[in-house]
């Protein structure tokens, strides 16, 4: 296999060639071997179109969808070389951030195993969002840059040209194949342009954002905390969704299609409002075509449907008309006379409210289907958040609860319980994920409850080593691991955890003494013009030095924070989880996908009655899961009557009190910046947007009951061992499945 296909194009041995060498003829080798196996086909096509996809390193994962993992590993060995040496080698290509790229990336991963005809359609961010780097017990930013002669892009003959108000730009389109598990594959399409001049970047991300030309695709998000940052992703946006709506056309025009019967030859997945001004712009062409313009918006009404992945209204995309029309002003026009078309509908409901077009209104009307991503989240959007729009379209609106894909979360990231799955109950469960369930009959097997220990204990020596290579700190491997990986909101709430920890931290200098070293690890990054999000990061850190440095606490608990988060690091820190952190103000998230690759891998969740958590406690049992807080009702209840009032909680209640002070005591103060952790204190006490000090009590208690209960060891394998089983339902080849069924029809 590849050590023939190895030495025949490289003229040598394969014991004999560089890491370089072997890497860049096994990527070859993967697309030779993907090409044989073909893509898949039909009339009619989704295109998935995203602001990210978060696929993380590809090498392994393509391995093991072809079904060569194995072969190529052992002919590595026979030669001297190892798979994780190539892994490391490999870059992990910047195209994401969150939760809302991993998906993508998931669910890219589960239409081409399912056979599905479908492409995703994004942009080639050439530095991503940004490489964090910590200095001052600070975040920073510096340009990710992962585009090399041997990443897995294939540059394209497509090109498209853009064009905007005051000048043209044309796009580059590149490719790379989406392999699917014992199935053909698909492909991501990302557009580039063919100006992008990475030299325009100065100190750490910062550019001159007027530049379009030079700086269009450089960045993910780029800062939009000014004028020149809004505008550019407006430019940013239009030109993703005018090459994807030009492509779309093409390919529908090629199979085919009239254009007439477009909905016959193409679906297309809004995921979130990022892409949402793809509606205008294939009005705009098909009007160009010379279908009148009512038609048009018919005909994509019918192609289009929308994800909606937020609760919160100030993450709902609103641009200034005036930025749309500066930017593309035919597509201004078009928006203008679609707004017209539903004006009866109710002024609630209009698509430009005081002179701002509300991109999810646009969608929302304007596609024939409208998702949630969990149970909870749908019916909060249906009976509060967009009940205006469900009055008026109750049969768009439908629930898709998330999903991952277990070849990436299981498979590849925990081989050792993989095979204690596979020996335990077959193979099944690798392609039909309810079939896991089959694992639950094993949970009062002593032998496997003791396999599932020595397995967590092999990858929190795994978590071990790359902690100490990324961040410099060594671990107790005899430890709980209390793990918060996600991005960095203060609806996330990681400075409730770090609260926490200040009380832990306190208890141990008055003498009250854990049972065991307790590890705290979190993982994320701020955006960086997010201050409130950046001073939680600030504290964490203090925290982290303030205790390694105190040496009877530092015999007691461990903080530490994960340098530049990515998929790399989940793939390490998620199987050696043993508290999965899910915190968030319940109501607020959407969904999560965090929890489900935790619960997967056999941590159990601590976590609020929000998104999938309801879910999870649902399928695990009330006594497998630590579910705490005030519930979503309560939540919007209060939000909306104006009575929470952080204040009185903070004078009222001593052991709060003490904790919120803590964070400018002298201690802390000779440890980081004083305006900073003055301004989070101040926050906290005056303002706590997301209620941390209403949860604390509970949350506390929550936490100290689950650090109890893992004291019984048996107890606790049995618990994961539950949760592992139960975790079938989260398989992202179910929520496609139910996508292609219920809206795509593939």
């Amino acid at each position: 296999m590849f050590k023939e296909y190895f030495e025949e194009k490289q003229g040598k041995p394969l014991k004999d060639a560089a890491t370089d060498e072997v890497y860049g003829a096994l990527l070859s080798f993967v697309r030779e071997v993907a090409a044989q196996r073909g893509y898949n086909t039909g009339k009619k096509k989704l295109y998935y179109i995203s602001a990210e996809f978060l696929i993380g390193k590809l090498l392994s994962n393509n391995l093991i969808n072809l079904g060569i993992y194995k072969d190529v590993e052992e002919e590595l060995k026979q030669a001297g070389k190892t798979l994780a040496e190539l892994e490391d080698y490999e870059n992990e290509p910047s195209l994401g951030n969150g939760g809302l790229g991993r998906l993508a990336a998931c669910f890219a991963d589960s239409a081409a195993t399912l056979g599905l005809f479908a492409d995703g359609i994004g942009l080639n961010y050439h530095c991503g969002l940004f490489r964090q780097k910590f200095k001052d017990n600070c975040q920073t930013e510096e340009p990710d840059f992962w585009i090399t002669e041997d990443s897995w892009l294939e540059k394209t003959d497509k090109s498209y040209t853009v064009k905007f108000k005051d000048f043209s730009l044309k796009s580059v389109m590149y490719q790379l194949d989406v392999t699917g598990y014992g199935s053909k594959s698909n492909r991501l399409k990302l557009f580039d342009t063919e100006s992008v001049n990475e030299s325009v970047i100065g100190k750490g991300i910062a550019f001159d954002k007027g530049d379009i030309d030079s700086n269009l695709t450089l960045f993910l998000y780029p800062d939009d905390s000014d004028d020149k940052g809004k505008r550019l992703r407006v430019y940013q946006q239009y030109f993703m969704v005018s090459c994807g709506a030009q492509h779309i056309i093409e390919e529908a025009v090629e199979r085919g299609s009239t254009l007439y019967d477009l909905p016959d030859y193409a679906v297309v997945q809004i995921n979130d409002t990022h892409p949402a001004m793809i509606i205008p712009e294939l009005v705009r062409l098909l009007t160009e075509k010379g279908i009148e313009f009512d038609k048009s918006a018919e005909i994509v009404r019918k192609v289009c449907a929308y994800t909606n992945h937020t609760i919160m209204a100030e993450a709902l995309e609103k641009w200034p008309v005036s930025y749309i029309e500066d930017t593309v002003p035919e597509i201004a026009e078009i928006i203008k006379r679609l707004d017209a078309l539903i004006e009866k509908k109710g002024e609630t409901t209009k698509i430009i409210i005081d002179g701002k077009v509300h991109m999810a209104h646009l969608a929302i009307h304007y596609s024939f289907s409208v998702n949630g991503v969990a149970a909870l989240h749908t019916e909060i959007l249906k009976e509060t958040e967009l009940k205006d729009f469900y009055a008026l379209y109750p049969d768009k609106f439908n629930n898709k609860t998330n999903g991952i894909t277990f070849r990436r979360w299981l498979i590849e990231a925990n081989p050792d319980l993989t095979e204690l799955i596979r020996s335990a109950t077959g193979d099944g469960f690798t392609t039909d994920s309810d079939r896991l369930s089959e694992f639950a009959m094993y949970k009062d097997d002593r032998g496997v409850l003791s396999a599932l220990a020595d397995i967590k204990a092999i990858n929190k020596r795994r978590l071990c080593e790359f902690m100490y290579k990324n961040r410099g700190v060594s671990l107790v491997e005899d430890s709980v691991f209390d793990i918060q990986a996600k991005r960095l909101h203060e609806y996330k709430r990681q400075q409730m955890n770090a609260l926490y920890i200040i009380q832990k931290y306190l208890e141990i200098r008055q003498g009250i003494l854990p049972k065991r070293h307790l590890t705290f690890i979190f993982a994320a990054k701020a955006a960086p013009s997010y201050t409130a999000a950046k001073d939680i990061i600030h504290l964490i850190l203090c925290l982290s030095k303030l205790i390694a440095a105190d040496r009877t606490a530092s015999e007691y608990m461990t903080v530490t924070m994960v340098e530049n988060y990515n998929v790399t690091a989940a793939e390490r820190l998620i199987p050696a989880c043993d508290i999965s952190e899910q915190i968030s103000l319940a109501s607020k998230e959407a969904s999560g996908t965090g929890n489900m690759k935790f619960m997967l891998n056999g941590a159990l969740t601590l976590g609020t009655a929000d998104g999938a958590n309801v879910e999870i406690a649902q399928l695990v049992g009330r006594e497998n899961i630590y579910i705490f807080g005030k519930s979503s009702d309560e939540v919007i209840s209060l939000i909306k009557s104006g009575r929470y009032n952080p204040r009185g909680i903070y004078s009222k209640n001593p052991a709060i009190r003490e904790c919120v002070d803590f964070i400018t005591n002298a201690e802390m103060l000779r440890t980081g910046s004083g305006e900073i952790l003055r301004r989070l204190q101040s926050d906290l006490i005056n303002n706590d947007r997301f209620m941390t000090l209403a949860d604390f009590d509970e949350y506390c208690s929550a936490k100290d009951r689950a650090f109890e209960d893992y004291e019984d060891r048996e107890a606790w394998s049995r618990k994961s061992l539950i949760n592992i089983s139960s975790a079938g339902y989260f398989s992202s080849d179910r929520t496609v499945a139910q996508y292609n069924r219920d809206i795509w029809k593939l």
